[in-house]
C-alpha cells in the first residue's frame, strides 16, 4: 500500500512538473521597486550586446552551418528579452538554440576551441535561467538546470571529435544563476507573505476592536435592560391588589406577564454575564449606576480641572430621555473631550446639546490645538465606540475636519421610541 501511494505520488510530481516546464504562459517581471523598469531596459541591453557577439564568435562557420548560428544566436538573444514575459518558454528556446548551434559547428570547429558553447551563449543563457529562477519555484528552476547541462553532455556524447568542452565550466554559472534567482524569489515571496499576513492581522485587530466595543456597551446597557425588566416584574406582580375584585381571566394575565418578564430577565442575565466575566474590570463597575447626560457638568467640570478649556450649551428644552439614550450621549461627549484632550492640546472645546421633537443632536467641536499632541501610545476604539452607540440607536454620526483646522463629532440620537431601531441586528 505504501508502494503504491509512493509510485502515485512520483506520477503525480511528475504531471505537476511537466505543466510548469511545458507551458507558454505569460509571468511578467514586476516593476523592481524605486527602480522601475530601468533592469528591464538593461537586460534588453545586454541582450542586444552579447547577441552580437554570439554571432561574431561564430565566424568560423562556413556553408549552411553559418546560416543556422545566425538563426540560433539571433533565438538566444531574442530568448534573454522574452525571458521578462515568458520566462519557461524564453528557456526552451534558448536552450534548443545552444543545442542546435552546437550540432551545426560541431563538425568544424576546431579542438582548440571551447564546444558545444560559445562564452557569449553561455552569457545569454546563464541570464535566461536567472529570469526563469525568479518566477518559478526552486524545483522547476533546478529541473531546467538538469535540462540544460543534460543537452550539452548529449552534444558531447553525439560528437565524434575531440573538443575543448566547457560543459563543466558552462554549468557552474548556470547553477549560479539558478541559485541566485531562487534565493532572490524566496525573499520576495516572504515579503509577500509578510505583507498579506500584515493584511490579515489588521483586519483582525479592526474586527476584534468592533466586538470588543460591542461588548463594552452590551456590558454597560445590562444595568439598564435589567431595570426596566424588573420594573415589569413588579408591576405585574403589584397590578391585581390595584384594583378591586380582579377578575381571573386579568390575574391570569398578569401573572403570565410577570412570569415571562422574570424569565427574560434570568436570561439576560445569564448572557451578560457572559460578556462581564469577559472583562476583569467590568466586575469592579457591575452595580456602578450608569451616567446619562444629567451628570454631564460633573463631567465637564473634571475635564476643566485637567485643564481643558469647555464650554457648554443646550439648545431645546431638556426632557428625560431613554436610558439608552442618555447614556450613549454621554458617553460619546466622554469620548470626545478625552480625543480633544489626547489630539488638541491647548484647543477650546465647545459641547452642544440640542433637543429636538424626535431626536437628541450631540455636537463636541475643538479649536486647532496650540501645541504638537504626544505621540499616542497605539490605535484608540473612541470612534469606533461612538459609531457603534449611534448605530444601535439607529443613529448617525459625523465626523471630520473644521475649515478652520479643528475637528468636530456630531451624533444625532433618536428620542422616540416607535422610530428607534437597531440596525446592527443584521450586521455581521
Amino acid at each position: 500500500m505504501d508502494r503504491k501511494r509512493l509510485v502515485e505520488a512520483v506520477k503525480a510530481g511528475a504531471r505537476g512538473m511537466r505543466r510548469e516546464l511545458w507551458t507558454a504562459e505569460r509571468d511578467p517581471l514586476p516593476r523592481q521597486g524605486v527602480l522601475g523598469w530601468l533592469p528591464h531596459v538593461h537586460v534588453v541591453l545586454f541582450a542586444l550586446a552579447v547577441g552580437v557577439t554570439n554571432g561574431v564568435e561564430y565566424t568560423y562557420a562556413a556553408g549552411w552551418a553559418r546560416a543556422f548560428v545566425a538563426v540560433c544566436a539571433v533565438a538566444q538573444a531574442g530568448a534573454v528579452v522574452m525571458a521578462l514575459s515568458r520566462p519557461v518558454a524564453a528557456w526552451w528556446l534558448s536552450t534548443a538554440a545552444l543545442f542546435v548551434s552546437a550540432e551545426s559547428v560541431g563538425a568544424t570547429v576546431s579542438e582548440g576551441r571551447v564546444w558545444p558553447w560559445s562564452v557569449a551563449g553561455i552569457a545569454l543563457h546563464t541570464v535566461v535561467l536567472l529570469l526563469l529562477s525568479l518566477r518559478v519555484r526552486p524545483r522547476v528552476a533546478a529541473s531546467a538546470l538538469v535540462i540544460t547541462v543534460g543537452s550539452g553532455l548529449l552534444d558531447l556524447a553525439l560528437s565524434g571529435r575531440s573538443h575543448n568542452q566547457d560543459v563543466t565550466r558552462a554549468a557552474i554559472a548556470f547553477g549560479t544563476a539558478v541559485m541566485v534567482g531562487a534565493s532572490l524569489r524566496a525573499s520576495r515571496v516572504a515579503r509577500s507573505r509578510l505583507v498579506e499576513q500584515e493584511v490579515l492581522t489588521a483586519d483582525e485587530r479592526a474586527r476584534r476592536t468592533l466586538l470588543e466595543e460591542r461588548g463594552r456597551i452590551a456590558r454597560e446597557l445590562h444595568d439598564v435592560v435589567a431595570h426596566h425588566m424588573s420594573v415589569i416584574s413588579i408591576q405585574a406582580q403589584v397590578a391585581p391588589h390595584l384594583v378591586a375584585d380582579p377578575t381571573p381571566e386579568l390575574t391570569e394575565n398578569l401573572a403570565g406577564i410577570r412570569e415571562n418578564a422574570v424569565q427574560a430577565l434570568t436570561e439576560l442575565r445569564r448572557v451578560l454575564g457572559v460578556l462581564r466575566s469577559a472583562d476583569p474590570e467590568a466586575e469592579g463597575v457591575r452595580h456602578a449606576p450608569q451616567p446619562t447626560l444629567d451628570r454631564l457638568g460633573e463631567l465637564v467640570a473634571g475635564v476643566r480641572a485637567a485643564g481643558l478649556e469647555v464650554a457648554t450649551e443646550t439648545a431645546g428644552t431638556p426632557r428625560p430621555l431613554a436610558p439608552g439614550v442618555g447614556l450613549s450621549a454621554y458617553r460619546i461627549v466622554q469620548e470626545a473631550l478625552s480625543n480633544a484632550m489626547r489630539h488638541a492640546p491647548g484647543a477650546s472645546v465647545r459641547v452642544a446639546i440640542g433637543y429636538h421633537p424626535a431626536t437628541l443632536t450631540v455636537r463636541v467641536t475643538n479649536t486647532p490645538p496650540t501645541r504638537d499632541a504626544p505621540p499616542s501610545p497605539g490605535t484608540g476604539h473612541g470612534l469606533l465606540g461612538m459609531r457603534e452607540r449611534a448605530a444601535m440607536l439607529g443613529g448617525e454620526l459625523a465626523t471630520g475636519a473644521t475649515p478652520e483646522g479643528g475637528y468636530e463629532i456630531t451624533a444625532l440620537l433618536p428620542t422616540d421610541r416607535t422610530t428607534a431601531t437597531n440596525p446592527t441586528e443584521d450586521t455581521p
